[in-house]
């Protein structure tokens, strides 16, 4: 018998995966509890795309907890840390002038889906944001954002990896969707966007890798060498 098999959609794969950890990263509510079996299906079909497996642990967490435990939990994880931003560009930028610049670019992908984008008075570089935009209004310009900002997503999830926490397994996810593997650790996500030289210096109150000490920006290569002179 000739091994016929049905080609898969991996863009529609990726959609499912984007939605569900679009869910999963967003404040939970009491919507979410009553969607978490439909989110179990969507990812039982998509089982062997990239990005599932690694979800259904969280969603079967989230599952299994009262809600006020999980809202506890959330805004210890997110709200009360600034090592677990959700924002985008925050990684990238800081709370600088130009972030605002940067901020635009991504209300200018939503206005030109043709969909109205409602932020709920979130930024628009809010992680799960994009990643809906990605899953329901355009796959290809949300693609773009979410590669364009993979450094700041990949250190969001070394940062929840290292916490222990069940949420790393949604970035995880995110990141099983992008080309090429994660990188291992923080260095090699500077290597990943072509930053060389050190490390940026740690300052009083902060530490080493805080967002506020990137951009994460490319250092000429001859910059880089009169540093280490």
């Amino acid at each position: 018998m000739i091994g016929l098999r049905r080609q898969v959609d991996r863009r529609r794969d990726d959609r499912v995966v984007h939605l569900v950890a679009a869910r999963c990263l967003d404040y939970p509510e009491e919507d979410l509890l009553g969607s978490l079996p439909t989110m179990l299906g969507a990812l039982a079909e998509h089982g062997d795309s990239p990005g599932a497996s690694e979800l259904r642990p969280l969603v079967e967490h989230l599952a299994s907890r009262p809600l006020a435990e999980l809202q506890r939990a959330y805004v210890d994880t997110f709200d009360l840390s600034r090592k677990h931003a959700l924002y985008l560009s925050y990684w990238t930028d800081g709370d600088t002038r130009r972030r605002g610049e940067v901020l635009g670019r991504f209300k200018t992908a939503y206005r030109g889906s043709g969909f109205v984008v409602d932020t709920h008075g979130e930024l628009p570089d809010y992680l799960p944001m994009v990643l809906e935009f990605a899953a329901r209004a355009d796959t290809d310009a949300g693609a773009k954002l979410l590669q364009d900002y993979r450094a700041s997503i990949e250190l969001l999830r070394i940062a929840l990896q290292e916490r222990e926490s069940p949420y790393a397994a949604a970035v995880v996810a995110v990141c099983a969707t992008l080309p090429g593997p994660s990188p291992v650790d923080r260095a090699a996500v500077m290597e990943m966007v072509g930053m060389s030289g050190p490390h940026p210096t740690e300052s009083v109150g902060l530490d080493p890798y805080d967002p506020r000490l990137l951009p994460l920006q490319a250092v000429p290569s001859t910059v880089a060498a009169g540093a280490g002179t």
